[in-house]
């Protein structure tokens, strides 16, 4: 019995190791299942990558095919299209000059009329009564100088026999000088006061139409110094076109040349116009040039505060290149144009002049006979291989 208590501890040491022995070969086999896989995905990847990168280099081996145009030297004359606020040649408010009522009124909006026509009547009670009294000092005033005449004439008869001394007649032809300034005084009350009543009618200072009516029978009118307006008259048989025009172009305007104006609101006409003064100097707050446009207009088709479109053709004596606004390329590194050389797209950056829309001038950057690149694509690059398939002309 002793003996087998012996000799368990030596039959368990000996069914343990199988099993370690076991445990140790499965972690060395998933240890070599792990550096397999590790192996397998680290060939692919790089499969992948060489793969990848012989796509690109098809890709950028591979002629991309392009459409080229060739810069153009710009003409000599360019167009400027410009925005213009027309105004009436003459406008004025026209304001009473004597207080009272308005009585009556003989024109309202859009009404034609001549210079001298009557528009309206002014009811002045007070100053025609101020008037009737100045009338009746001026009578007043002439009778005390008519008797003061008398009175001299008298005296300077009278003194020459000695019959009164010469301080009595002095006092006398004096009295009548005096009398006399009394009457030249009421006299110009009396022209003031006329005055006065003759702008109790209201008449146009010129020909026009008339825009605005801001008064109605019987409201009361105020000649002071916050006169109410009544009417506004404006002389739409010319117009006055103002033309902001860019600084740039500045130097291209011209006192007597003819433009031509278009409106939207009619689109299928053509207006002409005189360009006839300019401000001689540049707004430094929008750096541009106010131009003045004359433009006739009898039959009133073109209204007064409407917009127009003035083209001006600016005279140029350089001679720029200019290319299409689609071959422009918007990179981080400016303003760029993709070129043709040699088989090989090149980026070259660019400053451009003015923009027409359509086109743009070049200042600088490219020759009239590069082949510039039509609607390159975003990921042109330099180097690129291309293939001319078609050659444009501006």
């Amino acid at each position: 019995m002793s003996t087998e208590i012996q000799n368990s501890p030596q039959q368990s040491e000996q069914a343990e190791k199988p099993k370690a022995l076991l445990k140790a070969l499965s972690i060395v086999a998933g240890v070599a299942v792990l550096a397999i896989v590790a192996v397998i995905v680290s060939g692919i990847s790089s499969r992948r990558v060489e793969a990848g990168k012989l796509v690109r280099t098809t890709q950028i081996s591979a002629p991309e095919p392009v459409s080229i145009v060739h810069p153009q030297f710009s003409a000599t004359a360019e167009e400027l299209v410009l925005p213009g606020n027309m105004e009436a040649y003459v406008e004025a408010p026209i304001y009473a000059r004597t207080h009272g009522y308005l009585k009556s009124w003989y024109f309202d909006i859009g009404a034609r009329v001549h210079q001298g026509q009557l528009l309206a009547e002014i009811e002045t009670p007070e100053e025609d009564q101020q008037l009737e009294q100045a009338q009746a000092d001026l009578k007043t005033a002439q009778a005390n100088m008519n008797l003061a005449k008398t009175t001299a004439v008298r005296w300077q008869s009278l003194l020459k026999k000695n019959a009164v001394s010469t301080q009595e007649t002095d006092q006398a032809v004096s009295d009548f000088a005096a009398k006399q300034a009394a009457v030249d005084s009421s006299a110009a009350n009396v022209r003031r006061l006329e005055q006065l009543q003759a702008y109790e009618k209201v008449y146009a200072p010129f020909d026009g139409v008339i825009t605005a009516r801001q008064t109605d029978l019987g409201s009361l009118i105020d000649g002071g110094s916050s006169p109410r307006e009544l009417f506004h008259l404006a002389a739409i048989n010319k117009l006055r076109v103002y033309v902001p025009v860019p600084e740039v172009s500045a130097a291209t305007i011209h006192t007597g040349e003819q433009v031509e104006l278009t409106s939207d609101e009619f689109p299928n006409q053509v207006f002409h116009g005189t360009i006839v003064r300019n401000s001689s100097a540049i707004d430094p707050a929008s750096r541009t040039l106010n131009v003045e446009v004359d433009v006739d207009n009898p039959t009133g088709k073109l209204l007064p505060g409407s917009y127009a479109f003035v083209h001006i053709k600016a005279s140029g004596t350089a001679r720029v290149l200019t290319v299409p606004a689609n071959t422009l390329l918007f990179r981080a590194q400016g303003l760029q144009v993709g070129v043709v050389r040699q088989g090989r797209a090149e980026l070259v950056p660019i400053t451009i002049g003015r923009d027409y829309g359509a086109t743009v001038e070049v200042s600088s950057g490219l020759q009239r006979t590069d082949a510039v690149i039509l609607d390159p694509s975003d990921s042109l690059i330099s180097g690129a291989a291309v293939k001319v398939e078609k050659e444009n002309n501006q």
